[in-house]
């Protein structure tokens, strides 16, 4: 058995097999932008042949970009955020960047040392999810001066750009929806909002529309549950065969609405003749289940895109201005609410 190794191979290697020069190649990595797309895929065939690997740790020494986004969610325990994350990823890759993505289980401690962590591997941008962060988290940002988007929600007097929904809105236009088909008797099934500003504001612009429209929801009927279908099914269940029952359900998103069709089910009601159910999000599935749900659409994908494409020219461009961006929710009517039968 030989004890040669095999020489290591180098930006040069890599700039004669793609017959470019290594100044290129170089570009392509920093600056893919400014390289010819046929130039671009003769280069990554390069690589993909030589099995090269660049030294990020002494380019971030340099000054030079580590061509990674810091991406920190919530949960990746279910599908709330894979579609704004894919699509934001989709959209930086095409700019030459990949994400590093970490959750943080609604924990602003548990953020904050995420985010030391990103930083400290140079990560060249920052995404934070919501509006609300510990003021330490805006502290080190700043001390940083890494550009970052607060993507998911939206609000004009945000901190950072902000690209996302408006959550108020999206709570009142669902529970305008429900009082508009006539319903009175109305629970509500939220997350729990202690560091989640998209569950708070969703639920502040709920009650708030009801309140406003004299509808008052029973204590027993605001029910706090977790991201979990399982649970909101349970508790569904618990709440339908009480004696007293509303006619409609508002829920916080569409994993608690869903498993409160299926809680409604269980409880021997039919979906919408028996009560109504609305969820908000409209995520993948949404539109499939049976019956479809009645929701608000919060536009994923356009959100992970356009906040894709701003954090890569602010990247690629200091010191030019970046702006939020208001990626208006819809009201999705389908089969899982109906005008409330009076007779």
């Amino acid at each position: 058995m030989s004890d040669i190794k095999p020489k290591r191979v180098d930006i040069v290697s890599v700039a004669k097999a793609a017959n470019v020069s290594p100044s290129t190649v170089s570009r392509y990595f920093n600056h893919p932008e400014l390289v010819k797309l046929f130039t671009r895929r003769r280069i990554e065939t390069a690589v993909r042949k030589q099995g090269y690997i660049r030294n990020r740790a002494a380019q971030t020494i340099h000054g030079i970009r580590s061509g990674t986004i810091g991406v920190i969610v919530p949960t990746l325990d279910h599908a709330i955020f894979a579609e704004v994350v894919q699509s934001f990823s989709d959209s930086v890759a095409e700019q030459g960047f990949t994400i590093l993505l970490a959750s943080h289980g609604y924990d602003q401690q548990r953020e904050y040392a995420i985010l030391r962590k990103m930083l400290e591997h140079r990560v060249d941008g920052i995404v934070l999810t919501g509006l609300d962060h510990d003021e330490a988290v805006f502290r080190l940002i700043d001390k940083q001066a890494v550009p970052t988007i607060l993507m998911w929600n939206f609000a004009d007097d945000s901190r950072y750009p902000s690209i996302g929904s408006d959550n108020i809105a999206a709570g009142s236009m669902i529970a305008e929806h429900v009082l508009s088909q006539g319903h009175r008797d109305i629970a509500c099934m939220f997350p729990p909002t202690f560091g989640n500003d998209r569950a708070q504001a969703r639920f502040f612009a709920v009650m708030q529309t009801l309140t406003e429209a004299g509808v008052s929801v029973p204590d027993h009927w605001q029910l706090t549950t977790i991201y979990s279908i399982s649970d909101s099914k349970r508790d569904t269940l618990e709440l339908l065969n009480r004696a007293d029952r509303p006619t409609a359900i508002i829920c916080g998103n569409d994993i608690l609405a869903t498993g409160a069709l299926y809680g409604a089910t269980a409880a021997g009601l039919r979906v919408p003749d028996d009560i109504s159910i609305t969820g908000i999000g409209d995520f993948k599935g949404s539109a499939e289940i049976e019956p479809a749900l009645t929701t608000v659409r919060i536009p994923a994908k356009r959100i992970g895109h356009e906040a894709g494409l701003a954090l890569s020219s602010a990247i690629i461009n200091p010191g030019s201005p970046t702006t939020g961006r208001h990626c208006k929710p819809k009201l999705m009517i389908r089969s899982s609410s109906r005008p409330l039968n009076r007779e």
